[in-house]
């Protein structure tokens, strides 16, 4: 497989959870695949993808990966003791996979496609009530949620929202698939409000 105009190759770690753009997530590595993937990366100064698993496990044979996922960047790593890699991880841009091949160490690896990522626009204000409680959340979290904090993006607050409430993955992936960051607000909101987070309108 060969990447094809406007494609690029990018190695996937396919795993039981989703990314968005900007979110922050901790890993574990040690399968001698995603070693040599990290390693490659962390010398070249790349990303890896992440990718929700359609099918399979996340240890063992090659997972079957949902087509959209989020590019991962390296931006802490150690080793705490032989063979185990800890990372801190930052996401990227989103991508749709377009092929992918297994290759001999068993690892992943795809032709993707970048997806367009909307510009910054300010929460509406049918959404603003959503902003005191992320904010509350976000403190509550300190370093595990590192700066920038842009309250004022409605894309940011729903990809952290999106990350942070306790909705199945495959919802999670669909909001992670939305381009309409709107949207993807007014559907968090919905939920906050069912499940008594936000009043609900009269």
């Amino acid at each position: 497989m060969s990447a094809s105009a406007g494609g690029q190759r990018l190695p996937l770690f396919p795993l039981n959870t989703v990314l968005f753009p900007e979110g922050m997530l901790p890993l574990r590595v040690f399968e001698p695949r995603y070693m040599d993937m990290v390693t490659r990366c962390m010398r070249e100064g790349s990303a890896f993808g992440v990718c929700l698993i359609a099918a399979g496990e996340e240890v063992g044979e090659a997972a079957v990966p949902h087509p959209v996922g989020t590019a991962a960047h390296i931006e802490q790593w150690d080793m705490e003791q032989a063979g185990l890699l800890t990372l801190l991880t930052r996401g990227g841009r989103r991508f749709r996979v377009v092929d992918h091949e297994v290759e001999r160490d068993g690892l992943l690896v795809a032709e993707v496609c970048w997806l367009p990522e909307p510009a910054p626009q300010p929460v509406p204000t049918a959404q603003l009530d959503l902003l005191p409680l992320l904010q509350t959340i976000v403190a509550e979290l300190g370093e595990r949620l590192p700066p920038p904090h842009r309250f004022d993006d409605a894309g940011w607050v729903g990809a952290r929202y999106a990350e942070l409430l306790p909705v199945p993955l495959q919802a999670r992936q669909r909001l992670l698939e939305l381009d309409d960051v709107v949207s993807r607000l007014e559907i968090l909101q919905q939920f906050l409000r069912e499940h008594g987070l936000l009043p609900r309108i009269a």
